[in-house]
Parts: C-alpha cells; structure tokens; sequence
C-alpha cells in the first residue's frame, strides 16, 4: 500500500521541507539527464542537422509546456489552500476544472501543432537542411501534448495535497522508458521499426503515455481523494470561479518563465559578440547552472506547495517557518554545488571544453564571478514560493522583471565599454542580490497576507451528494500503517464555502 502524502500543515518544518522537495529535485535532474543522453543519441548518430533539428523543434516544445507553468502552479495552490482547509470538496472540484482545462487546451494545441509544424520552425529560421527533420520530430511531439499537459497538470495536483514522491516515481518511469525507447525507435532495433529523428519523438510520446496511464491506474487503485471517477463526472464542468483564477493568477506566474528566457536569449547575444572562445565559455558554464539552479527551483516548489496548505489551515506561524526554512536550505543545498565548481572548476568545464582550448580560462573566470549569484537567485526563488501562495502573484512577477530587465540587462548593455565582458558576467550576482533584497523586503512588509487566489465572496458550493462521504473508520483507509486521524472540526474556506464534513485523507472511495 502507498504511504500517506506528507500532512504539510503539522510536524516538523524543515523535515517535512526537505523530504518534499527532494522528490522534486531529484525529478529535474533525471529530466535533464534524459534530455542529454537523448542529444547523444542524436547528435553521434544521426549528425548535427538532426541535433539541431530536435533544439529548434524542443525550443517550441519547452515554450509550450512553460507556457502553462503557471497554470499548474495556480491549481497546486488552489489545492493546497483547499486541504490545509479541510475542504475536500474544493480540492476535488479544482481536480475537475483544471482537469478539463488542460486536457481541452492540450487537444487544440496537438491538432493546430500538427498542421502549422512546418510555418512555425520555418518562422524561426531553421536551416534548410534541418528544416525537414525538425518537423517530422515536431509533428509527432505535438501528438504529445495531450499527454504531456496532463501528466504535468497531475504532478501538479499531487503536490498540492503533499505528495511529492508519487510523481517523481511515475516521472522516473517515463524517463527510464524514453531512454530505453530512443536507440530501438530510432534504429530499427529488434521489432521495433527504423524511424531515424521521428522516432526519438515517438520515444518521448509512447513514455509520457505508458506513465500517465499507470499514474491514473495508481490514483484509482489506491482510492486517491483526488481521484475522479464516473460516478463524478458532474466535477469536470467548468467552473468559471476556479478558472478565472486558474488563468488570472496563473498567467502571471507563467510570465516570470517567459522574462526569464527572454532576457537569456539577449545575455546570448551580447556574449556572441566577444567572439567564439567567450561563447563557448558561456555556453559551457550554462551547462553546469543548469544544475545548480536545480536546488532552488526544487525548494521554491516545495515551499509553494507547504505555504498553500497552511494559509488554508489558517496557520501563519508554519508559513513564516516555511520561508526560513526554504532559506536555510536554499543557501546549504545550492552551496554545495557551488563550492566544487569552484574549486574543481577546471575538471568540471572540461567535461564540455578542451583542455587546451583559451575558452576553458575564460569560462573559469565568468564562472568564478557569476556563479555566486545563484545563492541569491534562491532566496527570491523561495520567498516567491511562498508568498504566492496566497494569490500575491503580480509582486513577484514585477520584482522579476526589475531585476532582469531594470538592472541585469542595463548594467551589462551600459557597463561593456569600460567593463568588456566582465560586465556581463556582474550583472548575474548584482541583479539576483537585488532581486532578493525587494523579495525579502516584499516578504516583511508587503500586502501579501492579505491576497486571495478566489474572491473571498465565493459562491455556493456543490451538495454534498456530489461528492461521496469519506471512509468514517481508519479500517477503511488503504495505508493500516498510518496512524488514526480524529475527523477534524468543519472549517470554513477562505473564500466562504460550506466546510466538507468528510475527514482528510489521500484516500477517497474508489469509483
């Protein structure tokens, strides 16, 4: 039987923190490691047209999934808020609203992908002998999309109620299964049909597919409370109150992704400038931020998700003691990847430089100076975690914003003619430090205690009917490990719904 999810509303802070955000983090990495050995497959085998075929037709594919970030993000609070109230019926509301949102929005943009492929790499100028591949891969990873939204709308949704370790089990899966399918689809391996490029996307959509199916299997089997089955088909109508916060508050959130790689594809161009070597160095050093950004984006996901529950329990203390901890961690767990990077900066740069190449001195030195910076990228990561929790998601956005675009893109444009490319590499450390200082001062006296992800005149909410009682004995619960939870009072929303009566669970009847 499955463990409980994590009750993120009592015991320890910083434990439950850490063993939240560890499933988390460990599901980035394997992500990015599936993306690199599957470039090796490619590029080795199938030549560089082919790998740069898959980076334009992925730039589109990462665009799109980042583009509902924010969304899925609105629906983890919207959950959390809605369990850390005790409000089952909410909670599972949301599950049907958003459910039906992704699953719509994944369809159109699978039948417009398939057909607008070719205008779209076209449109972003990929080169001629690339431009056939790019598309036969592109094509097929729109097919994806359905699965793709829903698998991350469910990671999302699991969060919420504070289970981290059942998506990044399910996550490992389709990793292990897309690494495996890559060689065989693509070279026609055993029974398996000779696809070249096609079949490396064909890996990803059969993967995403065979594990979205066993995460649903898993939800049912194990009468998840967030489960909807057809006795419930009544909770996938749209409800128009849930999905204008869904987009209202999600879009901002989704915008801080869009900043941000906006604002990396211009550093690009201003290094391009100084030439091959530097370039080169950049590029190499990015490879290794990769990971060291890792730690914070896991923290700042965990603490979103904690903080949700406890504002919807009502519980400020937990949530102040989220944003330490998140802190404390952030500054331990990304310090830690940046000591040996310091100190081993020549063997690890060389993992993507030669030895003798001038761009290994160069990338030593940027990274010397630019790597600190992600110490106090943490902190505004974790601190947004946090306060967007209670709906405050513009400040953040506009903190952002200012920093990259107020200050890191100025500093660097205004400083390269006395600095050189030193200027670019400070406008890392100076912009993040900056944008954790209005973080932090956001976070002491702005008004973000007092924002709500719905309108605090909610209106009415379903009939209990609609949603089957919870299980009134713990011998109905699926986890006998678990200790007996005593039905907690009825707690009224912070948007005024009537309490559910039934008592929290991560298990609900199966359907």
């Amino acid at each position: 039987m499955a463990k409980a999810p994590l009750d993120l509303t009592t015991g320890p802070i910083g434990r439950n923190l850490f063993l939240f955000a560890l499933p988390i983090l460990a599901g980035n990495i394997a992500q990015s490691l599936n993306g690199s050995v599957n470039a090796v497959w490619v590029g080795r085998y199938l030549g560089e047209a082919a790998l740069t075929a898959t980076a334009n037709a992925n730039n589109i594919m990462f665009f799109l999934i980042g583009s509902v970030f924010g969304i899925g993000m609105a629906a983890t609070i919207l959950i959390g808020q809605a369990m850390g109230a005790r409000d089952i019926v909410q909670a599972r509301r949301v599950m049907g609203t958003s459910a039906t949102f992704f699953i719509g929005l994944s369809v159109v943009i699978a039948v417009a992908g398939w057909w607008l492929s070719h205008p779209l790499l076209a449109a972003m100028g990929t080169p001629a002998e690339s431009l056939p591949l790019a598309e036969a891969y592109l094509r097929i990873i729109f097919l994806a999309m359905p699965t793709l939204y829903a698998f991350a709308f469910l990671s999302s949704a699991l969060r919420g109620v504070g289970d981290s370790r059942t998506p990044f089990r399910f996550l490992l899966l389709s990793v292990v299964l897309d690494i495996g399918f890559n060689p065989l689809l693509i070279f026609g391996i055993g029974p398996f049909p000779q696809l070249g490029i096609a079949g490396a996307a064909w890996a990803t959509l059969i993967a995403q597919t065979l594990s979205l199916i066993g995460l649903l299997w898993y939800m049912r089997n194990k009468r998840h409370v967030l489960w909807l089955g057809r006795k419930d088909m009544a909770m996938f109508r749209i409800d128009t109150t849930i999905l204008r916060a869904l987009v209202v508050k999600g879009v901002p959130m989704g915008l801080q992704m869009v900043l941000i790689s906006l604002s990396m594809i211009l550093m690009m161009s201003m290094v391009n400038g100084y030439g091959t070597d530097t370039a080169a160095a950049y590029g190499a050093s990015l490879q290794l931020w990769t990971y060291v950004q890792m730690p914070a984006m896991a923290i700042g996901a965990a603490c979103s998700s904690m903080a949700a529950q406890n504002v919807g329990a009502g519980n400020w203390d937990r949530v102040r003691g989220t944003a330490r901890s998140g802190v404390l961690y952030n500054f331990l767990l990304t310090g830690v990847l940046i000591l040996p990077l310091i100190l081993l900066d020549r063997y690890t740069l060389a993992l993507f430089l030669p030895e003798a190449s001038q761009s290994l001195e160069v990338a030593r030195h940027l990274n010397h100076i630019a790597v600190w910076s992600f110490l106090f990228f943490g902190v505004n990561f974790v601190i947004s975690g946090v306060v967007r929790s209670t709906g405050a998601v513009f400040p953040p956005l506009l903190i952002l914003a200012a920093s990259l675009w107020g200050i890191r893109v100025p500093f660097a444009e205004l400083l390269q003619d006395n600095w050189g490319a030193d200027a670019v590499w400070w406008s890392f450390p100076v912009s993040s430090f900056c944008a954790m200082l209005m973080s932090l001062a956001y976070y002491r006296w702005g008004g973000w205690r007092k924002a709500h992800m719905l309108p605090a005149q909610r209106g009415e909410m379903a009939a209990p009917a609609e949603v089957p009682a919870m299980p009134p004995s713990p011998v109905a619960d699926p986890n006998p490990e678990a200790p007996p939870t005593a039905a907690p009072a009825p707690t009224p929303s912070r948007a005024g719904q009537r309490p559910s009566a039934a008592r929290i669970s991560p298990h609900a009847g199966k359907r």
